[in-house]
């Protein structure tokens, strides 16, 4: 078996070829081994597939870098293992290998993927390919909504000097926003300009308008997609649960992608708890560790860290999850008229409002998304059993 391991780069990858057997020592194969630097271009492509690789071990980041690589090697045959970026730091500094440099990666991550290709768990998931155009799409509309917020904010400052009558022109006003890029035309807006106290349009606030006007088109084109990876049967019973909590479509899916199936957070179909004894104490606890895999991939649950007498925890998992849990207790629990309209609105709302009553607003959000996934993992397994 001929092991891979790729360390990418923006327009390259690292290669490190083993077959089959662990390095006794890895640091003087290090200082050994002839590593390839392959180009993404046709070269490169054929002189990574002439290896023949039965498998390739990658890190799974830079998506957009590595998605080249990763599809030309699937359609070929060869097996895709991920190694999560914490995992393979630890791993590279157990192997004694230098300072870390591409090389280095590339040689812990083929001895990873051989000393524990018999233990799954300890390797990130490939997403499934309808929960993966679904991220992909989630993202897209992320970043056409950030790419928006300063070209609205530039427009309205030329507006308050140019046409100061339309600076405060909400963004729902369609009719407004299409005749300001000149693709529609409205006697109401030709009238009110023709009357303004203003400078007059400028050519930067129109191309500014147009520009706006195409990200809009493209924002409702993703939109459609996403309803359309929404629509796979198989998100049935989850919907279903998301329907208490009153997420919106892009929350769904933005959380779909990141925690579909379910079953990677079960062990034989159940949430996993141990017990831990306590030495000092003698005191037992349990440790829900299903639940804190699920809260931790939301961005819910923080990574604790001890040493001595210095304890610290430090936010983890997913930064876009976390931003949108956060937005939806500051829009829909918040915000009483906007309540989800059932008991589980009314318990997390109430419980919002005396958490808020005594501890900083921001802890207090921080502490109901926590609350509100886990009582979500726990509809989620009902709901799926």
């Amino acid at each position: 078996m001929r092991i891979l391991g790729l360390d990418v780069c923006k327009d390259s990858v690292v290669v490190c070829t083993l077959d089959d057997v662990r390095p006794d020592e890895p640091r003087q194969f290090y200082y050994e081994h002839n590593f390839l630097k392959l180009y993404a271009d046709t070269t490169g492509l054929k002189a990574l597939l002439d290896l023949k690789p039965d498998v390739a071990a990658l890190e799974p980041t830079g998506v957009n870098y590595s998605k080249l690589w990763v599809s030309k090697l699937s359609e070929n045959g060869v097996k895709i293992a991920l190694v999560g970026h914490k995992q393979l730091r630890a791993y590279r500094q157990n192997l004694d290998l230098p300072d870390k440099d591409d090389q280095a990666d590339s040689l812990a991550l083929a001895c990873y993927y051989l000393e524990h290709q018999n233990s799954p768990r300890r390797f990130v998931r490939i997403r499934d390919s309808v929960v993966a155009e679904m991220r992909d799409t989630v993202l897209r509309l992320h970043h056409c909504a950030r790419v928006q917020s300063p070209l609205i904010n530039r427009i309205r400052q030329d507006l308050a000097w140019q046409f100061p009558e339309a600076a405060k022109i909400g963004l729902n006003a369609s009719l407004f926003w299409g005749w300001l890029a000149m693709e529609r035309k409205s006697a109401k807006y030709d009238r009110l300009y023709s009357e303004s106290v203003g400078l007059g349009l400028g050519t930067d606030t129109v191309e500014a308008a147009k520009l706006l006007a195409a990200l809009q088109r493209r924002e409702r084109s993703l939109e459609v997609e996403m309803r359309s990876h929404l629509g796979d049967v198989r998100f049935l019973p989850y919907r279903k649960v998301f329907a208490e909590f009153g997420f919106g479509e892009r929350v769904e899916a933005l959380i779909l992608s990141q925690i579909y199936p379910l079953e990677n957070y079960l062990v034989d179909g159940k949430p996993e708890v141990r017990i831990l004894r306590n030495p000092a104490t003698g005191k037992s606890t349990k440790r829900y560790l299903s639940l804190r895999k699920f809260q931790k991939a939301l961005g819910a649950a923080p990574t604790r860290e001890e040493s001595g007498d210095r304890k610290m925890t430090k936010k983890a998992g997913s930064q876009l999850c976390r931003t949108a849990l956060w937005q939806w207790v500051f829009t829909r629990l918040e915000v009483k008229r906007s309540r989800p309209k059932n008991e589980l609105g009314k318990y997390l709302g109430d419980l919002l409002d005396r958490e808020k009553s005594h501890k900083p607003v921001k802890l207090a959000r921080g502490r109901i998304a926590a609350r509100a996934t886990a009582i979500l993992f726990k509809k989620l397994v009902q709901e799926l059993k």
